[in-house]
């Protein structure tokens, strides 16, 4: 699959502490393996031409104390805490200045943050999105990104996840329903 650089961006989802190292509390055993291949997207993207953004899962400590539904620590526990270790991206990427770093509050990387008007402005259309967690954050963010009329390509063996049967389901439901996969090798830039 061929992208334009001038139009596509490589979105990586919350590859955070808390989500990709063993003491994280969050952990999922899956997104270790995708470092490699993150970064090699990363790399031939920059060589291209095409941008970078990176997300970022943070919650202030008091972010659910008034909620009447939507509590994330009621379900997965306290995680990426405001200010803390578990809110960095892991050392094995390459987070680069001109990158675009997006801090979101919920699974979804474009509500109530500047991502849509940040890939407007710089006229990306196309969206190779990679990270994890495959079934929550990849998968809201990829649909979400579809229902903006962007065109979100989930990178399939450039994504993590707590058990391989989530990958598939985000993998299959995106493809189903908004959304484009693609295997890294068949990524091509021009």
């Amino acid at each position: 699959m061929n992208f334009d650089p001038d139009s596509t961006a490589v979105v990586v989802v919350d590859m955070q502490n808390g989500f990709c190292h063993p003491d994280g509390s969050l952990y999922a055993p899956g997104s270790e393996g995708v470092f490699d291949r993150i970064q090699e997207l990363l790399a031939r993207a920059r060589e291209s031409g095409a941008s970078a953004v990176f997300t970022r899962d943070v919650h202030p400590p008091e972010q659910f104390e008034d909620a009447h539904y939507y509590d994330e620590f009621d379900r997965w526990g306290e995680h990426v805490v405001e200010g803390t270790w578990e809110t960095e991206i892991v050392d094995e990427l390459d987070v680069r200045e001109d990158d675009h770093v997006v801090t979101k509050h919920t699974y979804d990387a474009f509500y109530q943050t500047d991502l849509e008007g940040y890939l407007d402005t710089h006229g990306i259309k196309d969206l190779l999105i990679c990270g994890t967690l495959a079934n929550v954050c990849v998968l809201h963010t990829a649909g979400s990104a579809g229902l903006r009329d962007f065109k979100p390509v989930i990178v399939e063996d450039a994504v993590g996840y707590i058990e391989e049967g989530h990958k598939e389901y985000a993998v299959e439901h995106s493809a189903w329903l908004f959304g484009e996969g693609v295997e890294l090798d068949d990524v091509e830039f021009s």
